[in-house]
């Protein structure tokens, strides 16, 4: 299958997702799938570049959530916690263009691949930055400065809340996207939303057209009042030590 089989079969995800889009999503998808598997060949990026594959694990379900009325405001600004190989923010900035996103990843070799994406793309609505979560949400430029702060496959819930509450402003939200395991999680996520300034959490599922057994859902917490200055707490603390009474740390 070449990149224009890929955009023809994008574009039909994307029609049976019934979002809406940009013109040149499909293209942009396609182009950004390519430069996954090259660079994917030379470091850790993802586990499987299978194009059939990740066009519903990544690509629709990174874009799934903007099925749920109001849950990205027209020009939000969001940023993605522990972006890695760009999922869910790049998807969402070129589904998008109108939201502002940032990329945020902890490893300089990752910001080096996502940076050649949007440069290739020529995405304006995405910015990058290298830093720990943790040492992020403690930053000034970043604390309590965005209206959506969101993470896929990073953490557990517990963790996420301190982690992704900190980078949202008041009246904002964080976004998990997560699997068939949200429920065991929410519990102790609701005591950790609590602690660091977010209301109650709450699940929403996200179906895939393609995907009827999939049970993926994003679990929301609204930012309702500052974040105590104690979070987030130093690296690598939040996962050996989670709020809310939450005993397992990241996998």
């Amino acid at each position: 299958m070449n990149r224009a089989d890929w955009e023809v079969r994008i574009e039909a995800s994307l029609q049976a997702l019934a979002i809406g889009y940009d013109e040149r999503t499909a293209g942009r998808i396609a182009r950004y799938h390519e430069l996954l598997t090259e660079w994917n060949e030379r470091m850790n990026l993802t586990g499987d570049t299978d194009f059939e594959t990740s066009i519903d694990r990544h690509y629709m379900d990174s874009l799934a959530p903007l099925l749920v009325d109001g849950l990205f405001p027209i020009s939000a600004s969001v940023i993605d916690v522990g972006s890695g190989a760009g999922f869910p923010g790049l998807p969402l900035a070129i589904a998008r263009p109108d939201l502002q996103v940032t990329l945020l990843d902890s490893l300089q070799k990752r910001i080096g691949f996502l940076s050649a994406v949007v440069e290739a793309l020529e995405l304006t609505n995405v910015s990058l930055v290298h830093a720990r979560a943790e040492d992020g949400g403690r930053d000034a430029n970043y604390r309590e400065a965005f209206d959506i702060a969101l993470a896929r496959a990073v953490a557990p819930l517990p963790v996420l809340c301190e982690l992704l509450l900190p980078f949202a402003k008041v009246g904002g939200k964080m976004i998990c996207y997560k699997g068939p395991s949200a429920d065991t999680e929410l519990e102790a996520g609701q005591k950790a939303a609590q602690l660091v300034g977010g209301g109650e959490v709450n699940g929403i599922p996200i179906p895939i057209p393609s995907q009827p057994d999939w049970q993926h859902c994003v679990l929301l917490s609204e930012k309702i009042q500052e974040t105590v200055r104690q979070y987030p707490r130093k690296a690598g603390t939040p996962s050996r030590k989670p709020l809310g009474g939450f005993d397992k740390a990241i996998k």
